[in-house]
């Protein structure tokens, strides 16, 4: 009896991990930053943290580094990320007692890592984050952090990613606002390659195909894109390119897969949308642009995800092993093979996927970008029901990024 009450608490136990899950408990935080109620979101982060186990930090900072993002402490939030990153590459070493661990028990229990793609995004935020900041050279070193860790991703690990054009885009920004025209070029063009449907967003890169002498270059351009505006810049004219975050990332959710066409169905996450974001309008002294979607990550997190499904289930059906194993000396040494069939039931009760993710990521990254005169303008952005206004300062000659977070 004392043998089948302790397996009975163990039951307990894992179950209960399951259901003290970190998106669970969060759920408030997340309805208070979808409300724009930042302050009560950090409040109840505060709280979460006093209570979270250590497997869930990486998400903690990831969140809190986002509300602080999108609050407009961008200061703040610049340090909140780069203390996710460095975690983030502690985490990276695999612990071989965590995952012995996980084998026994299930992908809920180990220290949460972050997808790819979530990594990321934390060096493109951080480059938003400088941008607001005025501090060009620290947006540019996030950027091409972006860059050279996907493409190591590309090149060595033979991961079927691509590179992300809102990284590429912006990166463009930031050059040409440091007057590096053909560093700026080169940008925009691959972010171009990435994301074809630009449409008045290619403005630059005819501009500074013209400018840098890039003949072919700029009649394929003009070609496909006969109707755009593009005209030099005149001495006193300004930029102001308008970043929407818009909408809410994709969140985890379980599903069925047939591992190795055996027969045997294993439980795996999928991303799930949670709705569209449609295209947002953007208005400022009497023009107005609808943002276009540079980069959906809804999209990206699905590569992402999809590239290390195989290798999930490959871990789920050596978890499985394992604990048959353990279940199977348990009958041997208890001479008793209900209690061997039993123990197998309790060590499975919790072998759910792990369905945590960085849910206050956006959707989408929208941009809108206007020639303006110098000085401070009164910027609208027409998100569907939640109209926002920001003002903006643009000096001549510059390139000017306002950040805005629509949900």
């Amino acid at each position: 009896m004392a043998r089948w009450g302790l397996l009975f608490l163990v039951a307990l136990g894992l179950l209960s991990g399951c259901a003290s899950d970190y998106v669970a408990r969060t759920a408030s935080v997340r309805s208070a930053y979808q409300s724009s109620d930042y302050p009560r979101a950090l409040q109840e982060l505060d709280q979460e943290q006093k209570e979270a186990p250590p497997r869930d930090q990486l998400l903690l900072l990831l969140d809190r580094g986002m509300v602080l993002h999108a609050a407009g402490q961008w200061e703040e939030s610049t340090r909140v990320f780069a203390e996710a990153d460095r975690l983030s590459g502690e985490l990276d070493v695999t612990s071989v007692s965590e995952e012995a661990g996980v084998l026994l028990s299930n992908e809920r229990r180990r220290a949460y890592r972050g997808e790819d793609f979530e990594k990321l995004m934390i060096s493109v935020l951080q480059s938003l984050n400088y941008a607001q900041l005025g501090r060009d050279e620290d947006a540019l070193v996030e950027v091409r952090r972006v860059n050279e860790r996907i493409e190591k991703m590309i090149t060595e690990e033979k991961k079927p990613y691509e590179q992300l054009a809102i990284a590429r885009y912006l990166g463009g920004v930031l050059y040409e606002d440091q007057r590096e025209w053909d560093s700026a070029f080169i940008d925009y063009m691959k972010a171009y390659e990435l994301e074809p449907r630009l449409g008045g967003l290619v403005e630059p890169l005819l501009r500074l195909a013209k400018k840098t002498g890039r003949d072919d270059a700029y009649a394929s351009l003009l070609q496909k894109f006969p109707d755009v505006e593009h005209a030099p810049l005149a001495p006193g004219d300004g930029q102001l390119v308008v970043v929407v975050e818009a909408g809410l990332s994709p969140e985890k959710t379980s599903t069925s897969r047939d591992y190795n066409d055996s027969g045997e169905l294993i439980s795996v996450p999928v991303y799930r949308d949670r709705g569209g974001s449609p295209p947002v309008l953007v208005a400022v002294e009497g023009q107005s642009e609808r943002a276009v979607t540079v980069t959906s990550l809804a999209r990206v997190a699905q590569v992402h995800l999809n590239d290390r499904i195989g290798r999930m289930l490959a871990k789920q059906v050596a978890g499985a092993v394992a604990k048959a194993g353990v279940a199977a000396g348990v009958g041997a040494l208890t001479k008793s093979e209900e209690l061997g069939v039993l123990t197998f039931l309790v060590l499975n009760a919790g072998n759910q996927p792990d369905l945590r993710s960085w849910l206050s990521l956006p959707a989408d990254f929208q941009v809108a970008r206007f020639r303006l005169a110098p000085g401070k303008h009164t910027v609208r952005v027409d998100a569907p029901g939640r109209p926002t206004t920001h003002e903006v300062h643009v000096q001549p000659g510059r390139v000017a990024v306002l950040v805005v977070r629509s949900y």
